[in-house]
This record gives C-alpha cells, sequence and structure tokens, in this order.
C-alpha cells in the first residue's frame, strides 16, 4: 500500500535490527523501500540489502555532507549503476548549511561532485535523488546547466519554498515529503504540500531520521511513513487510500520498475 521512498536501512539503529523492522512495515502496509547510498564505503551493504530482499532497492551515491571519503569518479557511480536492483543515482546535491567558516565559494568541490552524479544519471538514464539545504539557488541551477533537460528524479525531504518547488518540478523532477510534514511549526512546507500535484508527490521516512509525529524523537523507521501519507491526504482533502495508491504509483513509474511487488527492476 504505501512506499519509503528514501531511508538508511544501512545505518546503525535500523541494520541490526531488520527483521524487526521488515515486520514492522508489513504490519503497517508498507511493502517497498527504497534504501539510500551515501558513500561509496557504504555501497556494498545498501547494495546487499536490495539483493537480499525482494521489496527493497539500493541506489549509489555520496552525500554533499560526507567530507573524507571516497571521491566518486563517474566510472565509480556508473560501474555501480549498472548492478543489479540499483535504480538512483544517489543522494546527491548541495549542503551549505554548515560552511564551519568557509564561504560558498568554498564549497566548489561539493558542486563538483554534484556535477559528476548529474553525468552519472545523464549517462545512465537513472534518476537523481536530490539533497539540497541552504543551497537552493545554486542546485536548481546545477542541475539546469548539467542536467540540459535530460535528467529527471525527486528532491527528497523537502523543505523549500514554494518558489523552489516549482522550479524543481519545470525541470521535472518529483518532490518527496518526510516526517517533517507533520510537525507543528512546518506551515510554509505544508502549503507547499497543498500545492503539488499529487502525480508528482513521494513520501519518504529519511529514517533513521525525522521521525513523524506521534513519534517525534524516537529512530524513524520505514513502518511510520504511514503517517507522512495521511498528513498529506489532510493537506490535500483526499482519502488515504488515494494519496498511497498515488505516491506508489509515482514512485513505480519515477524508478522505472514493474508495478508488481518484490519483481525485479526494468529499465526503459
Amino acid at each position: 500500500m504505501f512506499v519509503d521512498s528514501h531511508c538508511h536501512l544501512s545505518f546503525p539503529g535500523l541494520h541490526e535490527r531488520l527483521p524487526e523492522i521488515r515486520r514492522e512495515m508489513q504490519a503497517a502496509g508498507v511493502d517497498r523501500a527504497l534504501c539510500i547510498c551515501t558513500t561509496l564505503e557504504e555501497f556494498d551493504t545498501v547494495h546487499a540489502l536490495a539483493l537480499d530482499h525482494d521489496n527493497f532497492w539500493a541506489t549509489v551515491g555520496v552525500h554533499p555532507d560526507n567530507e573524507g571519503v571516497q571521491e566518486p569518479t563517474l566510472d565509480d557511480l556508473l560501474q555501480r549503476a549498472a548492478l543489479p536492483r540499483v535504480v538512483a543515482i544517489g543522494e546527491t546535491g548541495l549542503d551549505y548549511y554548515r560552511l564551519n567558516g568557509r564561504s560558498v565559494a568554498d564549497m566548489a568541490w561539493q558542486r563538483e561532485r554534484f556535477r559528476v552524479h548529474i553525468r552519472a544519471a545523464r549517462a545512465t538514464g537513472l534518476p537523481l535523488v536530490v539533497h539540497t539545504r541552504s543551497a537552493s539557488a545554486d542546485t536548481l541551477a546545477v542541475l539546469a546547466e548539467e542536467g540540459q533537460g535530460q535528467v529527471r528524479g525527486v528532491f527528497h525531504c523537502f523543505t523549500e519554498t514554494v518558489a523552489v518547488a516549482q522550479a524543481a518540478l519545470e525541470l521535472g523532477f518529483h518532490i518527496s515529503f518526510s516526517g517533517i510534514l507533520t510537525f507543528r511549526n512546518a506551515v510554509e512546507l505544508r502549503e507547499v504540500a497543498r500545492l503539488v500535484p499529487l502525480d508528482r508527490c513521494l513520501v519518504e521516512t529519511d529514517s533513521p531520521y525525522l521521525a513523524p509525529m506521534p513519534h517525534r524523537g524516537k529512530v524513524n523507521q520505514p513502518a511510520w511513513v504511514s503517517h507522512v501519507a495521511a498528513a498529506l491526504a489532510n493537506l490535500k482533502q483526499l482519502p488515504l487510500e488515494t494519496v498511497a495508491q498515488a505516491t506508489s504509483r509515482n514512485f513505480e513509474q519515477l524508478f522505472a520498475r514493474s508495478v508488481d511487488a518484490g519483481t525485479e527492476v526494468e529499465r526503459s
């Protein structure tokens, strides 16, 4: 019924609890999840999750916040993207939230890393999983320049303005909402959610982070994506089943996979 389009099941606090997490998913009607890679060093663990479980898939990428890790080359990404059950490039993007005394100009390395991921998405035809924080103008500019209208994907865990959402939609991207949508102070984000067309919405947990109400403060898990879907349904004044079906269909179409849960991804 529900799909968690972005979770980190390889992270401590989740990986060792995988049997329990999968039982909770089943009980909550969460039948599929996309396991997100944030470093090349982590990729084998993320990929194994997808290989070992027929309702998990994997991405390959290096998060913009990660420093002191193996820097991805285009070939690094292409080789891993060709492996079974790898369905997207990312998590990638730009994050200027913690500059630690540096200027935006000093983050040229981050922008170059993002460009490499966009080139991999163009070369493979796979969607791009985009992270942006305090960097929306540069994120959109680099996407427009490097993507050349050929790259699609999702702005995950969206927290930006209506204007940024509109610009992402115009570039052909989906918008994914997390548990933040349920937070009391997320007034502007709820306005964004009302305005984004349902056929361009995804839901996610970003587990182990950002547990939705009524679980805020706890270690998040994919089973709780149902709370995000419920919040979205309430904002759009639609039945929960309608939102569940739409966001699942959007996931299937974006990641170019068979409609039937548990089957191999089919790339067009």
